[in-house]
């Protein structure tokens, strides 16, 4: 069977060097405008030591950095190193933080005390400062890695990509795909590695400042002018509504 020029797929569109040398100078430009904007952005997570960012992050997942710093205060005061929440009866822990409003406090006290179980075996009680390592503790995706490395250690192996992130990467146009794992690598290849942890720092003030998933304040931006997405972008970056009964 012959295919028609009309029905024939298209072939993918592929960026030359100049194009694509282009994009990256406008990206870094709009990045440094965002920067401007946002100039005390930093990881709002309370944290003394890498210990504690570690935990606290871990603590974060499906909840707010607000509510984290409630609770972290009672949690260090009791355990305020690996060796001491090692030897932590899941069941004290779980109590302390459900009892200060945590959420999934079950799942999260035990992942805690595996991890610092972890660390006192395999690492005297510290850190690791590598991703592969941070990785292997209970809890710790390679978001929360790369928080730790880039927080407590000015190491980032990648770039923090959540919500906030993965939609407004989206809506300036640094990146076409949907999940965080594709999204970061786009971002990695755009942005050089010293701007890889004040990336995400700035991308999340600006999501919660900014540009919302509901209803984005582009007059206040400071990039609508050479934001792709200005003014429509309430479509674009958001998971799309559940169906229901799907």
């Amino acid at each position: 069977m012959t295919i028609s020029k009309k029905t024939a797929p298209k072939k993918a569109e592929t960026l030359t060097a100049a194009q694509r040398s282009l994009a990256v100078k406008g990206a870094l430009v709009t990045f440094g405008e965002l920067r401007r904007q946002h100039p005390d952005a930093h990881c709002e997570l309370d944290h003394r030591t890498p210990f504690e960012l570690l935990v606290s992050t871990v603590l974060s997942a499906q909840t707010t950095d607000k509510l984290v710093n409630k609770v972290t205060p009672h949690l260090f005061a009791k355990y305020p190193d690996a060796r001491t929440l090692a030897v932590a009866a899941i069941t004290d822990v779980a109590e302390l933080l459900g009892s200060n409003g945590l959420g999934m406090y079950n799942q999260k006290a035990k992942n805690i005390v595996g991890l610092a179980k972890l660390l006192v075996q395999k690492h005297k009680g510290e850190v690791p400062r590598t991703l592969a390592q941070l990785v292997e503790l209970p809890g710790v995706g390679r978001k929360t890695a790369n928080v730790v490395l880039g927080v407590a250690f000015g190491a980032p192996e990648g770039v923090v990509v959540d919500t906030h992130v993965m939609r407004i990467a989206q809506r300036l146009g640094w990146t076409k795909h949907t999940e965080p794992p594709e999204i970061e690598q786009d971002l990695c290849a755009v942005f050089p590695r010293e701007d890889w942890d004040m990336l995400s720092h700035t991308l999340i003030f600006h999501g919660r400042r900014v540009c919302a998933a509901i209803k984005p304040a582009c007059a206040s931006c400071s990039v609508a002018a050479s934001c792709p997405s200005a003014y429509r972008a309430e479509s674009i970056g958001r998971k799309p509504p559940r169906v229901r009964g799907a």
